[in-house]
């Protein structure tokens, strides 16, 4: 009669677990401002090709929408969008959740004139400093006093060079793209600050969190296994989990 009990209770679990796994929705709705190389508007990049090993397996597909950085959140905000790319841990407050695992790290990094000394992370705060609109770096950068938000790249050179700020400070393959545009690109120098990770930022619903649950289960996964370390030399850029 036991024996029968532990088939009994064997099939139901099993049956549970099939229920749960079920309950996945079949596709993952991922919004993200368009990064070379990254986020591409073509599908291709570091994180489709990260998530895609994350998610397809599982028979969740990607559905990607390209759109500013800031419209990315909204629109999960708004639960328009499952989660966005890119985002820095606890970037954002109200109506999203983050998962525990990262699945990159963005190498921070300011762009000045040459003529200015080279900043040193716990002396920004001295400087007046530029980035783009929605990326929070006050959040994460020390003592940070004097900063600008700005919609859009292309004139950041131009403050820059009249003097309306002494750094631009991003991701440095931003700050590389700033910096390609230049006329004179040698009256301009790069100084790496520091590393910052980055994440999925999740609706704060059940199918968010759903979602985020199987995120960070997958990730573990293949962060255990190494199976993620050939995209990273593929696309040739630092592998985060060393």
């Amino acid at each position: 009669m036991r024996g029968w009990w532990l088939v009994i209770l064997l099939g139901v679990l099993g049956a549970a677990g099939a229920r749960a796994e079920s309950s996945l929705p079949a596709q993952i709705r991922l919004a993200s401002e368009v990064w070379e190389g990254h986020t591409q508007a073509d599908g291709r990049g570091l994180a489709w090709d990260i998530l895609r090993q994350v998610f397809e397996p599982e028979g969740v597909q990607l559905v990607i929408q390209s759109v500013p950085y800031t419209r990315s959140i909204g629109l999960v905000q708004r639960g328009e969008a499952d989660a966005w790319v890119g985002s820095y841990r606890n970037e954002v407050d109200q109506g999203v959740f983050y998962p525990r695992r990262h699945y990159d790290t963005d190498q921070i990094s300011a762009l000045g004139r040459v003529e200015q000394p080279r900043p040193r992370l716990e002396e920004l705060g001295e400087f007046r400093l530029v980035w783009m609109r929605g990326y929070a770096y006050q959040r994460y950068l020390p003592n940070l006093q004097r900063y600008q938000e700005v919609q859009r790249r292309s004139g950041i050179l131009g403050m820059l060079e009249r003097g309306n700020a002494d750094f631009y400070i991003d991701a440095r393959t931003e700050v590389e793209e700033v910096l390609a545009g230049a006329a004179d690109p040698a009256r301009y120098r790069i100084t790496d600050l520091t590393h910052l990770p980055l994440y999925l930022g999740f609706a704060d619903n059940p199918r968010g969190h759903a979602l985020a649950e199987l995120y960070d289960r997958r990730m573990g996964r293949l962060i255990e296994r190494g199976s993620l370390r050939p995209l990273f030399i593929r696309w040739k850029q630092p592998y985060p989990f060393d």
